[in-house]
């Protein structure tokens, strides 16, 4: 008997798939020998030899529905009572890729907030194959499509492994609200088989903007006002304030209301509209200049706002409102200007002030510095000078073996008192840090008396 496991799925039908052998040792009918298969297994036997038949298949083999299965032989006799034998083939069925990978849905969608942060994740997708082992293996690729002229890498980006899809950049609702991308899932079969899902992503608003005023605008240099004629009734409206928000939903829906007032009996403003009405007859008293200011608020959470100044003019003629409001304009033009100049010539006088203070030390450092070398310079060649002329006398009046002749004068210079008193004007006088560079105090002392020290040695000038 020969027999083969496993068997491909893609095997045509009429594969052979054993050869089965039968002998019956009896003679005559009762070794007539018939086998059949028992049940419904996809094969069937051929016999085309005495005895031995072909175990061949006779429909399509598909894995993923019967994988693997049992197939038994009935062989029997024609002998009284016949007698016979069973034999079981246990037979697989071995994996081709002929599935390609299938979603579990036919279409994915998702919300994210903008401001995210990126790789903040997104969803994820699934694909399943039924194929096994590597045939089974599935790989996600985002396919290249354009959004708005960048490519979709720049938006998401998605794990090959799990299908984890995941922000590759931080979203803003008012330049993107929505885009559609490909996601393609790949087996790992040869040939490779593939299927693609597509994949919707809405971005949700938050409310990062704060409403902008249109009306009336804002204006740095000139000042725009609306005028009032004091004849006006009760509800005269003024103007109206024209604001947007480029948010979406609730944090678009906006709020009027009036901050500051010169006289809040005056004027009012529509929580909705924005317009601005009065709310009493308009009187003489009234002050032609009414400065209104307006604060604007959406319904985000937290709420954003935006203020305008409205400049109204209470009046019936055109010239009246120009006088009051160029005045007005000069002045505050005017002290701008004197506060400017005013801190800048301060900083040039400081600046000033500074230079000169550290300009006068550093001259009197230097002057100082040099007055005290001149001063070292000076005593040092009076100290050498005064030893070198008490040298020369002394050769010149003395002869080589000569006895000393000490006159009054030099008597009175050696005696005890007057060179104690000497030595103590030595020591007012002179500079002992010099002193120290060139020669001790006692060596100087000796040059000028002309004395030996206890050594018997006079001054080493």
């Amino acid at each position: 008997m020969s027999f083969t496991s496993p068997v491909s799925e893609d095997s045509p039908v009429g594969t052979t798939i054993g050869i089965i052998n039968v002998k019956d040792l009896d003679s005559g009918e009762n070794g007539q020998v018939r086998c059949a298969v028992e049940g419904s297994a996809p094969v069937e036997l051929k016999s085309n030899v005495r005895n031995y038949y072909a175990l061949v298949t006779n429909a399509p083999f598909d894995r993923e529905s019967l994988s693997e299965f049992n197939i038994t032989v009935i062989a029997s006799d024609s002998g009284k009572p016949p007698l016979s034998v069973a034999k079981t083939f246990h037979l697989k069925v071995s994996d081709v890729n002929d599935n390609p990978p299938v979603f579990t849905r036919a279409l994915y969608d998702a919300t994210i907030t903008e401001n995210n942060s990126p790789s903040h994740y997104v969803l994820s997708v699934t694909a399943k194959d039924p194929d096994e082992n590597q045939n089974a293996r599935v790989s996600y690729i985002l396919e290249e499509c354009d959004i708005g002229g960048s490519p979709v890498s720049g938006y998401i980006s998605i794990n090959s492994e799990n299908g984890v899809i995941s922000a590759a950049r931080s979203f803003d609702y008012e330049q993107t609200k929505e885009f559609v991308c490909v996601i393609k899932a790949q087996d790992g079969g040869s040939p490779p088989l593939n299927s693609n899902v597509t994949v919707k992503i809405l971005v949700q608003d938050q409310n990062d903007n704060a409403p902008q005023v249109l009306y009336p605008v804002q204006t740095g240099g000139s000042l725009v006002a609306e005028m009032v004629p004091r004849s006006a009734d009760v509800g005269y409206l003024v103007t109206k304030v024209v604001a947007v928000d480029v948010d979406s939903g609730q944090n678009a829906w906006l709020s009027y209301k009036l901050q500051k007032a010169a006289d809040r009996a005056l004027f009012e403003v529509g929580s909705q509209n924005g317009e601005i009405r009065t709310i009493r007859q308009v009187t003489d008293k009234d002050a032609v200049k009414q400065r209104l200011t307006v604060i604007v608020e959406d319904n985000g959470q937290p709420s954003r706002s935006a203020t305008v100044i409205v400049n109204v003019a209470v009046a019936d003629s055109f010239p009246e409102v120009l006088s009051e409001f160029t005045d007005f304009t000069h002045d505050k033009e005017y002290n701008d200007n004197l506060t400017f100049y005013l801190v800048l010539a301060l900083a040039v006088v400081s600046f000033l002030f500074i230079t000169c203070v550290v300009v006068i030390i550093s001259v009197k450092i230097y002057r100082w510095r040099q007055s005290r070398i001149l001063y070292h310079s000076n005593l040092i060649c009076k100290s050498e000078q005064s030893c070198q002329e008490h040298r020369d006398i002394q050769e010149q009046e003395q002869p080589a073996n000569a006895p000393v002749q000490t006159d009054a004068a030099t008597e009175q210079l050696e005696s005890p008192d007057a060179h104690a008193v000497m030595v103590e004007m030595l020591r007012s006088q002179l500079d002992f840090s010099a002193l120290n560079n060139f020669g001790d105090f006692n060596n100087v002392v000796l040059c000028v008396t002309g004395e030996k020290n206890s050594n018997g040695k006079g001054c080493d000038c």
